[in-house]
Formats: structure tokens, C-alpha cells, sequence
């Protein structure tokens, strides 16, 4: 949480601070000599692109996670970015998704100035067909293509499947031209 010069932090916020595995507890324990310290790694995954809010929201229908809801105190991101002193031409600048389980990565969206230019280094697999084989899985997959394309994805390329290694996907873009995997 940033402050404005002058803005108090409020209690409720100070307390979420030093609550396990936050990054004041990670430092206060390793300054304590790490004892009883866990080592556990969560991951978010970022990606860059050109419109944060749309693409969360793509991302948030196409995984069944919710956009992530503004800070405690703050009925809307609106208000908490009035709160901050968010210029209105910086509130789309990013957004993030989250697992409603809490078990998924966090996806963080930022908006950079330039537009994809080559084939993604890394990609999501979005696992529609898990434990499907053949035919079925194909059909899977092709179902949530279909669902997937009526929020503003393309497909690009479907692989058929060749045991033993390979039990068949379906390339697809997001609305602004990430690849990712129906796996």
C-alpha cells in the first residue's frame, strides 16, 4: 500500500501487514535469524498488454476467477484510486485476478506501450480436459474453445493426438494475441 504524503495508514491495514507470510513477518523473521521460518514460494503470473481491465476480465471468465475486489474500506477500485489520487488516465494502468479458492496463482495484468510482437517465451496451459483421452478429450477441448471464443479468443492451431506423448490441444490467442494452451 502506498500513502500519500500526509495520509495515515489505518490500523486495519497496518495489522494485514504483519500478518504470517507478509513481507513485514518474512522481514521481521529473517532479521530474527530466521527461526522457524518456512521456505514456500507463491508464484503470480504477469502479463503485459495493452488494456489491463479487459484482458483481466477475459482471463477472469475464462479460468472461473473473479477480478480481484478493491482494498478493505473501499466499495469500489474507483473510489480507492480517488482515495490514492489516481489520475483518471492512470486507473487502467493494471488489474489483477484471483483464485475465489485462494489455491490458484494470482494473474497480474500491467499496461506497457507496446503491442506483442513475437511468440510467447512462456505461455498458460488452461487444463480443460484433464484425464480425458481420445475422442472425448478432443470434444472437451473443443467445447471450451467454443466458450472461449465467445469472450473474445481465437484459435489458432488444434494438434491431434499422437501417443504416447502427445494426447492432443488446441492452440488458442486472448483478445490481445497471447498464446495459451486448452491442455
Amino acid at each position: 500500500m502506498r500513502l500519500r504524503p500526509g495520509q495515515q495508514m489505518r490500523q486495519e491495514d497496518f495489522d494485514a501487514s504483519l500478518a504470517p507470510g507478509s513481507p513485514l513477518d518474512i522481514v521481521s523473521r529473517v532479521a530474527d535469524g530466521g527461526k522457524d521460518m518456512e521456505m514456500t514460494r507463491e508464484i503470480q503470473v504477469t502479463i503485459d498488454c495493452a488494456d489491463p481491465a479487459t484482458l483481466s476480465q477475459f482471463w477472469a471468465d475464462a479460468l472461473g476467477y473473479q477480478v480481484q475486489p478493491p482494498p478493505p474500506g473501499f466499495d469500489t477500485w474507483n473510489d480507492a484510486l480517488d482515495a490514492l489520487g489516481v489520475p483518471p488516465e492512470r486507473r487502467n494502468d493494471a488489474s489483477a485476478v484471483i483464485d475465489p479458492d485462494g489455491t490458484g496463482p494470482r494473474v497480474f495484468f500491467q499496461r506497457v506501450p507496446e503491442g506483442k510482437q513475437t511468440k510467447n517465451r512462456l505461455h498458460l496451459d488452461v487444463r480443460a480436459a484433464p484425464g480425458l483421452q481420445g475422442e472425448q478429450r478432443m470434444s472437451a477441448l473443443e467445447a471450451e474453445a467454443g466458450r472461449l471464443e465467445s469472450l473474445g479468443a481465437r484459435r489458432l492451431q488444434r494438434h491431434e493426438p499422437t501417443p504416447p506423448l502427445d494426447a492432443g490441444h488446441i492452440v488458442m490467442a486472448d483478445p490481445e494475441g497471447n498464446e495459451f494452451c486448452l491442455d
